[in-house]
């Protein structure tokens, strides 16, 4: 980055400074992850200079001609992986995707049903302080208060009473497998359509580490970072019964011109996600959530439905007498970066929980595996033990420092 280290000196120090971050600290945000050097060029291309409004073929401007063979090649590789009828990878994130699927399906007004945000599920899963439960009349489904996982036959029982037309499964803190064919019956039951939204579990998913959606959804949306490993983007993938209303509710509905450099780059994470070994990377990333879940249970931590069977765990930190935002900032402190969260049934505000989200793809990118795990779950032990403890802190800090020399991060080469 030599010309912007000269156009730019304070921007460029910025992102070094970020880039030697990502490299010397263990990231266990569930959301965050490493992309490929050939992601991270895509990104970086001069497709950034293009406007491109509209569909390959139906263009409101001249000069398409390779945009138009990228976004299809795109589509096309979106389709195939997932096995899905349609799919649109124009959206600019997981949010707005959703909401271009609300726009296309629903009315002012309709019912949304989805997990309630303090159990696991998504701001735009009809939660009153987004636009989703404000435009749109929102039903909550929660985890039960003992197990602390999805009750099914609960939930056949709200879908009965309260006859969403939307029922969403998906979520950004829930720890365990869903049930996509119950998903799928309850929602043919009681005639609602059924969005899936697995933006953090579509890398488990085209890796064969978790059940897919696509033949019981009717609607599926995803990120194209988190788990895939791709840019910051999303898709939306649909029957094709649904295709024109979803792609009139991208553009022109929501969106301007897509962008077309983070196009591309979803292309190249999609291409890498077929490789066999991003299908290793998918199982190891499930196998490393369980042995830090084992290891963390070991150590007398509460863990929300007790453990994990995908790349998240959500920890209950009140039996440590540590509140989640103090024992979140203290990890980060030694160089374990997570985020503080929401447990079932929390007591505590949204803004100070009583709970951490822990997850392993990222460390997962690095080549981390279950010895590293059981590390890692000692050292978050000792920071939760030593909150106020500076020295104690300190000296994690330089055990995680060593720790990543020994394990490269895709895609970052930091000069000195």
């Amino acid at each position: 980055m030599e010309e912007l280290k000269r156009v730019d000196p304070e921007i460029y120090a910025l992102i070094k400074d970020e880039e030697r971050y990502q490299l010397e600290s263990i990231r266990l945000i569930p959301s965050e992850n490493y992309v490929s050097k050939a992601v991270l060029e895509a990104t970086g291309s001069v497709l950034t200079n293009k406007y491109s409004e509209g569909y390959p073929g139906r263009r409101y401007y001249e000069g398409q001609r390779y945009v138009d063979r990228i976004e299809s090649l795109v589509i096309e590789r979106a389709k195939a992986l997932f096995g899905a009828e349609h799919a649109n990878v124009q959206p600019y994130s997981g949010s707005p995707a959703n909401l271009a699927v609300y726009f296309a399906m629903l009315k002012p007004g309709d019912k949304l049903m989805g997990l309630a945000l303090p159990h696991g599920g998504h701001l735009t899963h009809g939660w009153n302080v987004s636009i989703s439960g404000i435009f749109w009349k929102p039903v909550h489904y929660m985890v039960d208060r003992e197990t602390e996982r999805i009750d099914y036959d609960a939930l056949r029982e709200m879908a009965r009473r309260e006859r969403p037309r939307m029922i969403v499964t998906g979520a950004t803190a829930y720890p365990r497998q869903f049930d996509f064919k119950v998903f799928g019956d309850i929602a043919k039951e009681v005639g609602a359509i059924l969005l899936a939204d697995i933006s953090h579990i579509a890398g488990l998913i085209v890796g064969g580490a978790h059940p897919s959606p696509v033949p019981y959804a009717d609607i599926v949306t995803t990120t194209t970072h988190k788990t895939l490993r791709g840019p910051r983007g999303a898709m939306i993938m649909c029957r094709k019964e649904f295709a024109d209303r979803i792609d009139r509710a991208v553009f022109p509905g929501l969106q301007g011109g897509p962008h077309n450099h983070t196009t591309a780059a979803i292309g190249v994470a999609l291409k890498e996600a077929e490789s066999p070994a991003f299908r290793d990377y998918a199982h190891q990333t499930v196998r490393n959530a369980k042995a830090l879940a084992d290891e963390l249970n070991q150590r007398g931590f509460k863990l929300v439905s007790g453990g994990t069977d995908n790349h998240l765990i959500v920890v209950d930190l009140t039996n440590k007498g540590v509140i989640g935002k103090t024992g979140a900032r203290a990890l980060d402190r030694a160089g374990l970066v997570c985020n503080y969260n929401t447990v079932p049934y929390d007591p505590r505000k949204p803004f100070s929980p009583s709970g951490l989200r822990l997850g392993t793809p990222a460390v997962t990118s690095r080549g981390m595996g279950e010895d590293e795990m059981r590390q890692i779950g000692a050292w978050i032990d000792a920071a939760i033990a030593k909150v106020n403890d500076e020295a104690a802190l300190d000296r994690i800090l330089r055990e995680v420092n060593a720790l990543c020399r020994h394990f490269p991060a895709p895609g970052l080469l930091l000069a000195d």
